[in-house]
């Protein structure tokens, strides 16, 4: 992560972190695990109390802030000179994609943050007042996630890691709330497995469906050229983990990946990439094999070899995510 950002919201979560014992840290983090892992939706916050939140802030919060961010750039890559001048954050909780879209976006702006937790509002309000702009902009509303009423509009919508957790009714009713709401873009995220793109894909339909352009990942508004079942769109995101992190986790690296899958739409016509890097480049002696989704709506593999000159180096130098370009 980026500073000034990222070590401002480090800084503050480890100050919130310092009154919980490791040992309860790990057993929340644990009950944490097997509600996200589950495969029944809930009707009730999973983030019951602030044990639980400050677990899950530790746990989960850098990895969410990194994935979101991953996204939010590829959709300022696709809407140059674009910038929210305002925001929603939809089952936001403790605020990472706040966090996120001021890394994105410095500035100020109007934002809410809409969850179900108190708990998670509470730490999300008190972490926000570490970085003046938040403080300021930032506001925590109760409300529970898929409910039919509106909320106000905002030129940027963010839902990360929210539809999982609902009935497919109410994922639904909270894309639909999203479209409605988002007078620019919106941009959902779930976690990169089979189940987490496939709710991402039913979300991009219907975006498309209510007159949404595709932004990023994908360079097209098309159909999805990947078979349903034999394989699923999402990246992976760096993330650096601090030593409370590592001891909660039971992790001795000093990161991990995220992997996610994402949507971002706009309303208005993107620049989308002209193709997109799906998987991790493969790096040979003399060459590089790259797995592009393209503009035209297919999946292909290049092979980028040392005849190329500086394409070569570039396909060398590219990224799980990366776009590339139409003349590469």
């Amino acid at each position: 992560m980026n500073a000034p950002t990222d070590d401002t919201l480090r800084a503050a979560l480890a100050t919130r972190l310092e009154g919980l014992p490791p040992s309860q840290a790990t057993r929340a983090v644990d009950r944490l695990i097997a509600n996200y892992r589950g495969t029944t939706p809930t009707d009730a916050p999973i983030l019951r109390d602030r044990a639980d939140v400050v677990a899950y802030a530790a746990y989960r919060m850098p990895a969410t802030f990194e994935a979101v961010r991953a996204a939010l750039d590829a959709l300022a890559e696709a809407a140059p000179g674009w910038t929210p001048d305002g925001h929603l954050d939809i089952g936001g909780g403790t605020g990472a994609a706040v966090w996120a879209a001021q890394d994105v976006w410095p500035g100020k702006r109007p934002t809410t943050v809409l969850d179900w937790s108190e708990p998670a509002l509470a730490l999300g309000r008190e972490l926000a007042s570490a970085e003046p702009t938040l403080a300021s902009t930032v506001t925590w509303e109760r409300a529970r996630i898929g409910a039919s009423s509106a909320p106000a509009d905002a030129s940027l919508v963010t839902v990360s890691y929210v539809l999982k957790e609902l009935t497919e009714a109410d994922r639904a009713a909270v894309v639909d709330t999203a479209a409605r709401a988002a007078t620019d873009a919106v941009v959902i995220i779930e976690p990169g497995t089979p189940d987490g793109y496939t709710r991402v894909i039913e979300a991009r339909d219907r975006l498309i469906a209510a007159g949404f352009h595709v932004a990023a990942p994908c360079p097209h508004s098309g159909a999805c050229p990947i078979v349903p079942g034999a394989d699923w769109c999402h990246f992976s995101a760096r993330v650096s983990r601090s030593s409370l992190h590592r001891q909660i986790k039971g992790g001795s690296l000093a990161y991990e990946d995220e992997k996610f899958a994402y949507v971002a739409a706009t309303r208005f016509a993107p620049e989308p990439a002209p193709a997109r890097i799906v998987r991790k480049p493969q790096i040979r002696k003399g060459q590089v094999l790259l797995d592009l989704c393209e503009a035209r709506g297919t999946l292909t593999r290049t092979t980028v070899t040392k005849k190329h000159g500086a394409l070569y180096r570039e396909a060398r130098d590219a990224e799980w995510g990366d776009a590339w370009g139409a003349g590469d």
